[in-house]
């Protein structure tokens, strides 16, 4: 059986495979148009699921659709009719893309995919939950799914037992604990649904000083719920996230150019750790509901990994399991997985231990395109990449790392990954200033072989007893090791860390073995292969393009090693920009 899930039309679109309820492909649409956060409908991911897949659209058993776009219309209505003549301008501006196609998504579909099958409609915040939970390790678990909003509902707690999820309890808009995170993003001079990080990163600077006004916004109950006070906000009825009583309250905006104000990195720091308490309260309300040991997570709010890492250090479970692509992307997974198992009663054999679900090149493909490029390169025997590349990154050489399958999600896990050595206490501000060109106060994590964690990393107090594969955790490092690995110690003590076991991606566990037998240190820096503004790279094109632009000193493609030497060549090269057009897909 092939079931098509898509997700699409707010932001991060996506589409995956599902055969026979094995994630076979996933893909986020913006790393083919190379939009980031692209969230038209997922034309290209699409065709590369198919084709991952070796099926065409007649192949298809079922095509699933995320979310109910109906009924989220008619959230927007009511909401905009309630708050009717402040939301004039917002009422407009939504009615031009709801009436365009939003409305019609069951036709845009069928001629989309020229498929005459059944289409199927999820709802969303069910989407998050079965996301969560079906690729999971667990039989049984808790859920807690939060992000901006779905339809109406932007938190959920619920159970999920063998084939069956159910959502029991709902917070509904306009009160919203992803709303208010990225109204706190607009205002500290970040764009929503992509600064959130930024939000983080800063407020391990800062003290949470404004707390106390944070909770005028945000009341939490005993029961884990909790209510906004919309004057504080402008979202429900504007263009805008805050309103002038936010500004009142908190002080003039940051400016987007300004740099790392002390308030600003307070006011951080404040939301942050009101951020986690709520998160917490939903956790602990969520195990007293079901009584399981394990609880899945997913939505935006489950990419916050300080939050993730209290909830696993004070709510009570013994196990928590957050999706990879926690985000809108995910939602695509979470239908499909969730029509399958709950819906038709197929049975669960599919665990996501790794995601590596998106497009992958051959040596001969990644030789082929360098040879058009006339590129200069040494081809590495399949045992030599691992030593000869720890060597460069010994000598403190930067590395673009190239290899497998593309990872389904916002981190780069070892497949597009820029790399580097994170005993050198100068490498972050190089990487940021000179590679990412993003702000100084950005952290970096840590990729680190999983044996070899519990050395260098504390979660809970005691020892680093948990994978966690796919970055979405934050961990103190280890005091007496800090001096060891200052490139990926953020300003708090902690790193957003990343284990790493040979069964996931052997060439990656064999680089960061090699690199620890040369160093003592078997950690790397590990950050995702793009710059500022742009999605990661997903082609050898997009790789070669991204390396010749940037102070990157080594590329490395499959078994294909390119020095920083062949990007002054390239450059001069007379079709060199037409061929990274056609490559990427732009002409």
């Amino acid at each position: 059986m092939h079931i098509l899930g898509i997700s699409c039309f707010y932001h991060d679109a996506a589409a995956c495979l599902l055969r026979d309820g094995e994630l076979v492909a996933a893909a986020e649409e913006e790393r083919f148009t190379r939009r980031k956060h692209d969230s038209g409908f997922p034309a290209r991911a699409v065709r590369y699921c198919l084709q991952a897949g070796g099926i065409t659209a007649d192949d298809l058993d079922y095509v699933v659709f995320y979310e109910k776009p109906l009924l989220k219309f008619e959230r927007i209505l009511s909401s905009y009719a309630a708050t009717f003549p402040r939301s004039r301008r917002a009422f407009v501006r939504a009615m031009q893309t709801w009436l365009g196609e939003k409305l019609w998504l069951r036709g845009h579909i069928r001629k989309q995919l020229a498929y005459d099958g059944p289409i199927l409609f999820g709802e969303h915040h069910v989407s998050h939950a079965a996301s969560a939970y079906f690729p999971s390790p667990f039989d049984h678990a808790a859920i807690v799914t939060a992000d901006g909003v779905g339809e109406w509902c932007s938190t959920t707690l619920g159970v999920a037992n063998g084939l069956d999820l159910e959502l029991t309890h709902e917070l509904r808009f306009p009160h919203s604990l992803g709303l208010l995170y990225s109204a706190f993003t607009a205002y500290l001079g970040f764009e929503v649904n992509e600064g959130e990080y930024k939000v983080m990163g800063m407020a391990a600077y800062g003290r949470p000083r404004y707390v106390d006004q944070v909770r005028r916004l945000l009341q939490l109950a005993d029961d884990g719920s909790f209510h906004l006070d919309m004057r504080y906000l402008a979202y429900h009825h504007s263009l805008h996230s805050f309103s002038r009583a936010f500004v009142e309250l908190f002080g003039p905006p940051r400016s987007p150019d300004a740099g790392l104000e002390e308030r600003c990195a307070d006011i951080a720091a404040s939301i942050q750790v009101v951020t986690e308490e709520a998160m917490l309260g939903l956790a602990r309300q969520a195990r007293a509901l079901s009584g399981s040991q394990n609880l899945c997570m997913a939505g935006g709010v489950a990419l916050n990994v300080l939050a993730n890492a209290r909830v696993l250090r004070e709510a009570g479970f013994d196990n928590l399991w957050v999706q990879p692509a926690a985000g809108d992307s995910g939602g695509c997974v979470g239908a499909a997985t969730y029509l399958y198992h709950t819906v038709l009663r197929g049975e669960r054999r599919y665990r996501m231990e790794t995601a590596y679900l998106g497009p992958g090149y051959s040596n001969e493909e990644i030789h082929a395109f360098l040879h058009e490029l006339d590129v200069p390169f040494t081809v590495l025997a399949d045992a030599e990449i691992a030593p000869v590349v720890a060597r460069l990154l010994a000598e403190g050489n930067i590395v673009g790392w190239f290899q497998g399958r593309m990872e389904f999600g916002p981190r780069a896990l070892g497949a597009r990954s820029i790399l580097a050595d994170p005993t050198d206490p100068g490498m972050k501000d190089k990487l940021n200033e000179k590679i990412k060109h993003r702000e100084q106060f950005r952290p970096f994590a840590p990729a680190v072989l999983r044996e070899a964690a519990s050395t260098y990393f504390d979660f809970d107090g005691r020892t680093l007893e948990r994978e966690s594969p796919f970055m979405l955790l934050v961990a103190r490092v280890d005091p007496a090791k800090r001096h060891l690995v200052p490139a990926i110690t953020h300003a708090d003590g902690t790193a957003r860390v990343q284990t790493v076991g040979r069964e996931q991606h052997p060439l990656f566990y064999d680089l960061i073995q090699a690199f620890g037998q040369l160093t003592g240190v078997p950690v790397l820096v590990n950050t995702s292969f793009n710059v500022r503004g742009e999605p990661i790279v997903c082609t050898p094109a997009e790789a070669f393009n991204c390396f010749s632009h940037t102070d990157l000193d080594y590329l490395v493609m499959g078994n294909a090693l390119v020095p920083a030497s062949s990007k002054r060549q390239i450059r001069a090269y007379p079709g060199a920009k037409q061929v990274y057009a056609e490559q990427v897909g732009v002409v």
